[in-house]
């Protein structure tokens, strides 16, 4: 049996964790960086490059370099946010089965779920090279706020990478996992994540190795990757004020610039002022390159991303009153993500808490090493599990329900349920003599079934003809310790299961192909999510 690993599949760089010796170990690449750019990019001779390689061509070929894919995977590529998530990105995405994005690079089809197996399939072979043997299984972290589809996706690629995927283990629990274990507290910690691509945070009560999530929440559109756009925004206002042109339609422009915010953003992180110079600003191939002076102030950087900071906030405040506490009985503020080394975060954190966060733990390294810790756990052989064993409680982050009549939603499963859980409710039929039910299922806490995320559609055949509401249906809800949700219906008059296919929204609708072996999705059959909601009573 091979090596386990823990993973951080990120949404800006990837970090991968061993144990080995009774301690902790970060992956590091051949020339010893520890973090993994999680870019993808496929140059014109048909190889395929990932990581720090790849990142350097995202300027060069822009339409073929792929990065924060993980904001899409699993994601309806009709949701507004994903819409507005690719006015910042220059390659080619599309709409395909199921609603899920789709990649086009020199005119090849890839899902998602097979860029981030190409990340994760990295990541295995940095690790088989550092530990001198073959990488089998991991433990893969993904943001608390993540819903069925894009944990499916997640394992998926895991899958798709040639990884047995032990557990999807929810960020925040990781980092709380490194920060507290083998330290024998007592504390109620909050763990504020704020990555590239998605913000969590969780309230904890960690007893010795027992570490019970008691309330979580998050935006999975709310991240570095959000800050980098308002900066580029502002660039792009001052090119045009400059050179009287809009920089917008070219994807090479557009690349230069995000990566000028990016490293804008980094440097006011440390200084309060920032000038220089952007050249190469390729807006058309009939016109010579052109520059952009520049000169922009921490004050006036924060103006421009302090929208997105008060959100991280208001989540905060909403996830520390559905804990049933005050932010004064919160012991520590632990700062995960790189977003988090803004100073405007770090001080709307202390005023919000009264207390300083702690930021003296790598960002950048704590969720991978818990994963590692989890993944020790869950292992036998060349590991101790006993030495690494914890008690993880986790719950679930959102409420998860069906559309009943009137366009109305009826919860099945509570916001902040502790997982695993299954929970069941008794529905009719809706009008004589209906042989098969269609049953829309969401996530969110509205009453108005519209105004929640739409999971996907449970069919239900093979029902008795009847009058309206002489059939009953029992439908459960079932979410296991992924936090990934199955779906059946049972007709309550025989007894017996009746056949149910769940679609669900974003999600990839069959198996891709290895990692090593990437091949076109295919022509993508119409979406599945079309009709309004139908009730099933």
């Amino acid at each position: 049996m091979g090596h386990v690993i823990g993973i951080d599949l990120g949404t800006t760089n990837s970090v991968a964790a061993t144990v080995r010796n009774f301690k902790v170990e970060v992956v590091p690449d051949p020339q010893g960086r520890r973090l993994h750019p999680s870019v993808v990019s496929f140059p014109p001779d048909g190889s395929i490059l990932v990581g720090h390689s790849a990142k350097q061509r995202r300027i060069v070929d822009p339409l073929n370099t792929i990065y924060s894919a993980k904001r899409f995977i699993g994601q309806s590529v009709r949701s507004p946010l994903v819409q507005l998530a690719l006015t910042g990105v220059p390659y080619q995405l599309e709409e395909g089965p199921n609603e899920q994005a789709i990649i086009t690079v020199h005119g090849q089809r890839r899902t998602v779920p097979e860029i981030s197996a190409l990340v994760l399939a990295y990541l295995k072979q940095c690790s088989e090279r550092f530990l001198g043997g073959a990488v089998d299984r991991a433990v893969i972290t993904v943001p608390a706020n993540f819903n069925d589809a894009q944990r499916q996706a997640t394992k998926l690629a895991g899958e798709i990478a040639g990884l047995k995927v032990m557990r999807i283990l929810n960020e925040p629990t990781a980092a709380a996992l490194a920060y507290g274990f083998g330290k024998a507290l007592d504390r109620r910690i909050a763990v504020f994540d704020f990555g590239g691509g998605t913000f969590d945070v969780t309230v904890l009560q960690v007893r010795d190795r027992i570490f019970e999530v008691l309330a979580t929440g998050g935006d999975s559109f709310l991240g570095g990757d959000d800050l980098d756009r308002a900066l580029l925004d502002h660039l792009l206002a001052n090119f045009n004020e400059t050179h009287r042109l809009d920089a917008r339609s070219s994807p090479e422009a557009i690349a230069r610039l995000v990566i000028a915010a990016e490293q804008i953003k980094c440097q006011l992180s440390i200084h309060e002022l920032v000038e220089g110079e952007i050249t190469g600003i390729q807006v058309s191939p009939a016109r010579p390159p052109l520059s952009l002076p520049f000169r922009i102030t921490r004050a006036t950087f924060e103006s421009l991303v302090s929208p997105f900071v008060e959100r991280a906030m208001t989540v905060t405040e909403q996830v520390v009153f559905a804990a049933s506490l005050s932010v004064d009985d919160i012991h520590d503020i632990i700062c995960v993500g790189g977003t988090t080394r803004v100073p405007l975060v770090q001080r709307r954190l202390a005023a919000l808490f009264r207390k300083e966060p702690i930021v003296k733990i790598n960002p950048d390294e704590v969720i991978a090493y818990g994963a590692a810790i989890q993944a020790g756990s869950l292992t036998d052989g060349a590991v101790d599990p006993a030495k690494f064993y914890s008690l993880l409680l986790d719950v679930t982050p959102r409420a998860l329900g069906i559309g009943v009549a009137g366009g109305y939603a009826e919860v099945i499963i509570e916001k902040n349920a502790p997982i695993p859980i299954e929970q069941t409710r008794v529905f009719t039929t809706s009008r004589d003599n209906q042989t098969e039910v269609e049953i829309q299922c969401c996530q969110g806490e509205s009453r108005r079934f519209g105004e929640n995320a739409p999971l996907g559609k449970l069919t239900l055949s093979g029902l008795p003809a009847a009058r309206r509401g002489d059939v009953q249906i029992e439908v459960t809800f079932q979410i296991d310790t992924d936090g990934i949700l199955n779906v059946r219906a049972r007709d309550q008059a025989t007894g017996q299961a009746q056949q149910a296919a769940m679609t669900v929204v974003g999600a990839p609708d069959k198996p891709a192909q290895p990692a090593d072996e990437p091949s076109p999705a295919g022509a993508a059959p119409a979406p599945a999510w079309g009709s309004a909601p139908r009730s099933p009573t």
